[in-house]
């Protein structure tokens, strides 16, 4: 038996497909890699269209993890993304501990459907987060953002099935030989 043949395959773990637990530490690598990942300094089109890396990680434990990451996790991420982004406190944990809550409510409907589906639904929960975010320095007194505020929780959702994909493949169980 070769190590390739125990190796689980990169692709979406099928619905009859059982998962092993995710591991607390991956939980936390995968968010610092997130918080990384919103703090790049990015310019031009790249700025436009990165999406919030945070919420899309805190979405994707929120849905697959729930006893791991939720409201309280989400809204404490939340308040250190303010801190490191510099913006108006509270505005990112309000958001976020939305999300979370959107998540819990949806995560038995998100994860009824096929991954290119459930991308649409990513969607509209991100851009429930981005527009809440928006709403909040808005009161703040910010300006009106241009039109491509609206573009990062559409990338974000594009970035959902690979996404999925990456954070699965640790969870899935190795084939043995007997398998085909």
């Amino acid at each position: 038996m070769s190590f390739a043949s125990r190796v689980p395959s990169f692709t979406p773990a099928r619905p009859e497909e059982i998962l092993k637990p995710a591991k607390p530490w991956f939980v936390v690598l995968t968010l610092v890699l997130a918080f990384l990942a919103n703090t790049l300094p990015t310019t031009g089109v790249a700025l436009a269209l990165k999406p919030d890396f945070v919420a899309l990680t805190l979405l994707y434990w929120c849905i697959q993890a729930p006893r791991y990451v939720g409201v309280g996790v989400s809204w404490t991420l939340g308040l250190v993304m303010d801190v490191v982004d510099a913006t108006l406190f509270g505005q990112h944990a309000l958001a976020y501990a939305a999300l979370a809550y959107g998540a819990e409510y949806f995560r038995r409907r998100v994860l009824r459907f096929p991954l290119w589906q459930q991308a649409v639904q990513v969607a509209v929960l991100l851009g429930a987060c981005a527009l809440l975010v928006l709403l909040v320095r808005m009161i703040g007194g910010a300006p009106l953002p241009r039109w491509t505020y609206a573009v990062p929780p559409i990338v974000g959702a594009l970035l959902w099935p690979p996404l999925t994909v990456v954070l699965q493949w640790p969870q899935r169980p190795t084939r043995s030989s007997s398998t085909f």
